[in-house]
């Protein structure tokens, strides 16, 4: 994705060059020290700019509606499903800290048959049909990668690379101009090294790294990022046979280059993630063996239907007996216990169960229990937890303190937040709204309250909240009646509740209160509308037109208010209506 973002900031980069001028040949250090002003200006331009839209919900929305737009909606609801469970799984119990410039997460399931996942600048994550498939819908697989894609989110990665690899892909060209030696291919080939190892490999290795700990600490299974490498591994290999998107870029000669890390080196770091989440006790060996400090508990066999899936059971049992090292401190909290003569252990939680079935109830379970007790004996001496709790120790503090710079953050960034939440209710999406709305009326530097708790008023309205969303608008209103905006958003609740003599009321109070509302007269002239009061509509709506004349008015209206703008319209949607066809007719062509 980002190769289309950089030939977009590239170009426009490009274009603040002399035309017709051809760079000295000789190095001026003045040129040279203006050169580089050039292109960090550049940077933190294109940054700027992608962080804003980063924390607009608008083309967040547009994100969702464009992937799906292109790539279809998976059609399959058990594969959503699965994906929302995950996604909500992880959102609500995993360890991690928003930027308050970020937006919350959406995603989606589209209908693409390509092995990938992404992440956009506006925190929505697009994932394929066919990498829910390729991981054959394993939980913990898909959790490591979705974790991985929340951590570009919040790292801010995406806006991030992008700035940075403008400023990568602009150095390079204006130093190929600067030595009148420009070979074109061989400059693009240099552009896509440079922007792939240097910008883009480190912060995939970080998102392995951190999407780790999110998805452990949300009570996935640690052997699931590892899991999902090998199984990618073999169904790129195997299955697809195209490894260009996960092969390193050290191929002489390549103008296109992979931005992710080889996959058997990332597989390599997330097993070792996996040990040191055991407190170092849990390895793997020959890709079946699962060992305890060392001495083999058990070795995995392949269960899979259609290839062999050895070494993904290998970590499942292995994450699964991490998880049990890595919560408790004692062997006390792995309760083994027999009962009715069949020996258990741990609890009943999904991440467990593919331990027991491996371990059974006999003599395998009973060996687990000896190699659990020596394994916590040798602790003592050992200092694998100590490590652990310590650098775990050290991440929370770094997540706590992401959480108060938000927090503490300029008032500017607290309006927003509130405005964001108002975006989401009018989008229907009360969940996202009530995000919004508790991160604002958690700031810091929050200056307006009465607003926050009226604009939580509409976002409990569109989820259907009706009493408690009348009780916080007008506790809102209460503290603030000369807000304009307080009465428009009780005026919309009670307009959801089908109560629009009050929703009236309301729009006439807040239009008393800002008489250039263009607000105020839009929903006034949607009330009517509603109430099949045509000619208060048609003078609602004239008034509007007048303060604001790219409100959008209904045809109807607008063919008596302003013909010409209306014949405009018209002419608009023939056209796009004209471009829809031609895109559904190339599509079934190529379908065919």
């Amino acid at each position: 994705m980002w190769k289309r973002w950089i030939a977009v900031l590239l170009v426009a980069a490009l274009g603040i060059l002399p035309q017709g001028k051809a760079l000295a040949s000789s190095p001026d250090p003045w040129a040279i020290a203006a050169q580089a002003l050039g292109i960090y200006g550049m940077y933190k331009s294109a940054l700027t700019d992608l962080l804003r839209m980063g924390n607009n919900v608008h083309a967040q929305v547009s994100s969702r509606r464009q992937d799906l737009r292109e790539n279809g909606q998976d059609r399959n609801p058990m594969d959503v499903q699965l994906v929302d469970r995950v996604m909500k799984q992880l959102i609500d119990k995993g360890d991690y800290a928003m930027q308050v410039n970020s937006l919350p997460f959406l995603w989606a399931v589209n209908d693409s048959k390509l092995f990938n996942a992404s992440c956009y600048p506006t925190n929505y994550i697009s994932v394929n049909r066919g990498l829910v498939r390729g991981l054959n819908s394993d939980e913990d697989e898909i959790a490591a990668v979705l974790a991985h894609e929340m951590v570009h989110g919040l790292r801010q990665h995406s806006a991030h690379n992008y700035a940075q690899a403008v400023a990568q892909a602009m150095g390079i060209t204006l130093l190929g101009m600067e030595t009148n030696n420009v070979d074109w291919q061989k400059l693009n080939g240099l552009v896509g090294y440079s922007i792939a190892t240097n910008v883009t490999m480190p912060t995939e290795a970080e998102a392995d790294e951190e999407g780790f700990f999110l998805m452990t600490s949300a009570g996935f299974n640690p052997g699931g990022p590892a899991a999902a490498m090998a199984r990618m591994q073999h169904y790129l290999r195997y299955e697809t046979r195209d490894m260009y998107e996960f092969d390193s870029p050290d191929k002489k000669g390549q103008t296109e280059y992979s931005d992710h890390p080889e996959t058997e080196d990332r597989e390599k770091r997330l097993a070792e993630l996996m040990t040191e989440y055991s407190c170092g006790h849990v390895t793997i060996r020959d890709q079946k063996d699962v060992l305890i400090d060392g001495e083999l508990f058990l070795s995995v066999g392949d269960t899979g239907a259609s290839y062999d899936n050895t070494v993904e059971n290998a970590y499942g049992v292995a994450g699964a007996l991490a998880k049990a090292f890595h919560d408790h401190d004692t062997i006390e909290g792995w309760n083994f216990r027999t009962e009715q003569g069949r020996m258990d252990c741990l609890t009943d939680d999904r991440v467990y169960g593919i331990l027991k079935e491996f371990a059974g109830n006999g003599e395998t379970m009973q060996r687990l229990e000896t190699l659990v007790a020596a394994a916590y004996g040798r602790e003592a001496d050992a200092e694998g937890r100590a490590k652990l709790q310590e650098k775990e120790k050290k991440r929370m503090d770094e997540l706590e303190k992401i959480r108060q710079q938000a927090l503490s953050a300029d008032k500017k960034f607290a309006e927003k937040l509130r405005y964001n939440s108002d975006a989401y209710s009018d989008y229907g999406m009360s969940e996202m709204a009530m995000v919004e709305m508790e991160r604002a009326m958690k700031s810091e530097k929050q200056d307006n309250m009465a607003e926050c708790y009226v604009i939580r008023g509409r976002a409990k309205a569109v989820a259907g909240d009706f009493a408690g969303a009348l009780e916080d608008a007008g506790k809102g209103i209460r503290m603030d009646g000369s807000n304009a905006l307080n009465y428009l958003n009780r005026a919309d609740i009670y307009r959801m509740m089908g109560d629009r003599e009050k929703a009236m009321e309301d729009c006439a109070k807040a239009r008393e209160l800002d008489k250039k509302s263009a607000v105020a007269w839009l929903l006034t002239a949607e009330l009517y509308d509603e109430m099949d009061q045509r000619e208060q509509a048609l003078d609602a709506y004239r008034t509007l037109h007048t303060l604001d004349s790219k409100a959008e008015i209904p045809k109807e209206y607008l063919k008596e208010i302003d013909p010409k703008a209306f014949a405009r319209m018209e002419k608009e949607e023939a056209k796009k209506a004209q471009e829809t066809k031609e895109q559904e007719d190339a599509a079934e062509e190529k379908g065919a």
